[in-house]
């Protein structure tokens, strides 16, 4: 029995909307808090309050689902430092566990079958300074990044760290998102066709099926 806990702001069963495992049902285990404040976040909602459980709670309301995926989100989820605890004790239980981080925390010590998904913060993002760059190298053939696109500003900068850091060769897949109502989405998927990018295109479906509501 583990005696850590952190700060839960909700814990729920969806599909999800983006990455890999895109439409696959999983349970979202969303920690309290984030360090960051890019303009396009969508859950600033989680960045105060929240209960706080420890994580035998959290794994018992996780396994009351069936799950086969579960993501581990925020905030940023390693703003806490039992995450790590945490993603260790899900694994253990056979599922798939991914994380979603914003990239500007080390991922240093995270248990190796966790699914990382990593963003690169870009220019209109407006917190492309708190990369933490160090990360890639710790990335793997697993894993995926991603990258927010607001702009053609922002699409060209993503495409110049593609192309610096060999993204397309060192993880699995490298996503290129298009920010929800700031870019058109036929505009940046012509871009990534015309430019014959090694990225795959994606959108957030639950962006789609459920708008702008929290908890899905």
């Amino acid at each position: 029995m583990s005696e850590s806990s952190v700060r839960i702001t909700e814990i729920f069963y969806s599909l999800q909307g983006e990455s890999r495992t895109a439409g696959l049902p999983t349970v979202f285990v969303r920690l309290t808090g984030c360090p960051l404040r890019c303009q396009y976040c969508d859950s600033e909602y989680a960045f105060f309050g929240g209960e706080r459980m420890s994580l035998d709670e959290i794994c018992a309301k996780v396994a009351s689902y069936q799950p086969r995926f579960v993501c581990v989100t925020g905030g940023e989820p390693l703003a806490q430092k039992p995450c790590s605890e945490l993603l260790t004790a899900l694994c253990d239980q056979g599922y798939e566990v991914s994380l979603e981080t914003s990239g500007a925390l080390s991922l240093k010590g995270i248990d190796p079958r966790v699914v990382k998904v990593m963003d690169l913060k870009t220019p209109d993002s407006g917190e492309v300074e708190r990369n933490l760059y160090e990360n890639v190298a710790l990335l793997d053939s697993k894993d995926q990044v991603k990258f927010v696109i607001c702009s053609r500003q922002d699409y060209d900068w993503a495409r110049f760290k593609l192309s610096e850091y060999s993204l397309a060769d060192k993880v699995g897949e490298v996503l290129f998102s298009p920010s929800y109502g700031q870019i058109d989405l036929k505009e940046l998927a012509n871009w990534i066709v015309e430019d014959n990018l090694p990225v795959r295109f994606q959108f957030q479906l639950h962006k789609l099926l459920w708008g702008d509501q929290p908890g899905y």
